[in-house]
């Protein structure tokens, strides 16, 4: 059962409210692999997926409070273009990572000059209620390694 320190392998699939498709690891994708109660999934998702066991097959949907939180109107912040990782020219619409003091952060280039960029640091799903479509492949008790580094190891090891 899942639990604080389970490590959780599943697919999902995560739709718009609406219905419309953003990504999935179902149809041949990796599962995805994470250490449970960590934060290393938005919190609305953890507390969703907790006391599933493996093989459970559900959906829920969150709020956009419960996932990226609402889009705040202030978030328009200028950075130096040298400062944007991703691609080598930028164009409006393009999403590109900052390194933060709150570590990357992924942000939308709204208006790009030869030296800086304008950007929305609003993650892109922000303001929107997400639909996801879980299958639980496997559930197991982390190891005192995994508990003490903060995150699943796959096939045993992270090379830390």
């Amino acid at each position: 059962m899942i639990t604080k320190n389970s490590v959780v392998e599943l697919h999902y699939r995560l739709n718009h409210a609406s219905g419309e498709p953003i990504e999935s690891t179902f149809d041949g994708g990796e599962p995805v692999l994470y250490l449970h109660g960590n934060e290393q999934m938005i919190p609305g998702f953890e507390s969703r997926m907790e006391g599933h066991v493996a093989g459970d097959e559900f959906e829920f949907t969150l709020t956009a409070e419960e996932a990226y939180g609402l889009r705040q109107d202030n978030a328009v912040v200028r950075v130096p273009v040298k400062h944007l990782q991703g691609a080598k020219r930028w164009k409006p619409g393009m999403l590109a990572v900052v390194n933060t003091n709150q570590g990357n952060r992924q942000v939308t280039v709204l208006k790009v000059g030869k030296f800086m960029a304008d950007v929305d640091s609003n993650h892109p799903l922000a303001g929107k209620d997400l639909t996801f479509a879980v299958k639980v492949v496997s559930v197991r008790e982390a190891t005192a390694e995994e508990v003490s580094h903060g995150h699943a190891h796959a096939g045993g090891s992270c090379g830390h």
